[in-house]
């Protein structure tokens, strides 16, 4: 993709999500039928934090992931990102209400504004079917990341089984651009979430891509039909010098 494209997309997305910032948790909600909170839990387990850590959320929208990382682990140091303003603001107005005191900060997935190896875990909640370039935002999330460190990914993925396939498309190209038309008054941003999603990756070529950024032990568990999978992987130790 050619700078310009990229350029392109990334204020095509930012500008989606400014319109959706609002009516963003209450959509989730709904669409996911109230499981999305429960996988992002899932995908914290899968990051094996302390409390003693610090964790990078990529892309963290509204907070979600961030907030949920605080209250399971108290002295956890969490850091959240995003490229959408307006998302943020909802982040920050959700911490001021729960009385959790948070840094976020604005950051490209594609160049993440943080030094090499300097977070114990980072992880991204719906992020990658919106990056123009899925190889250089885990590689970004590798960099940063300490020897040893998990990169966690949770994301949607078109069911391969052709009932469960279908059943899904039924459901995403029907629900979400209704419900998003009623609570938002708009239905074209949630028309983009089913399209987005058939054609994303599927789960075994995401998990190649962690391994091309310098991941490894990569793995995968797929919930809701296949429709949702958390994609874990390692950064890999580099060998001492003297060895």
């Amino acid at each position: 993709m050619s700078v310009k494209a990229e350029q392109t997309q990334k204020r095509a997305i930012r500008a989606l999500f400014t319109r959706i910032a609002k009516r963003y948790d209450i959509v989730n909600r709904v669409i996911s039928l109230g499981q999305d909170q429960r996988w992002r839990e899932v995908a914290l387990i899968a990051v094996a934090a302390s409390d003693s850590g610090r964790l990078l959320d990529v892309a963290t929208g509204t907070g979600d992931l961030a907030l949920l990382a605080r209250r399971l682990y108290p002295e956890l140091q969490v850091v959240g990102t995003d490229l959408t303003p307006a998302m943020l603001e909802q982040a920050q107005q959700k911490a001021r209400a729960s009385e959790i005191g948070l840094p976020w900060t604005i950051s490209d997935g594609l160049a993440l504004a943080f030094a090499d190896d300097s977070f114990d875990a980072v992880t991204s909640a719906f992020m990658m079917r919106n990056v123009p370039d899925v190889a250089q935002a885990f590689a970004e999330q590798a960099r940063v990341v300490r020897p040893g460190g998990r990169v966690v990914c949770l994301e949607m993925s078109w069911p391969r089984h052709f009932l469960k396939r279908w059943l899904f498309g039924l459901y995403f190209f029907i629900v979400p651009p209704l419900f998003g038309f009623l609570a938002s008054g708009a239905h074209a941003p949630y028309r983009y979430l089913p399209r987005s999603v058939r054609s994303f990756l599927e789960p075994g070529a995401l998990a190649d891509t962690m391994v091309q950024a310098g991941l490894h032990n990569v793995t995968w568990q797929a919930r809701m039909l296949g429709s949702v999978v958390i994609h874990t992987g390692v950064k890999s130790i580099s060998p001492s010098p003297n060895a």
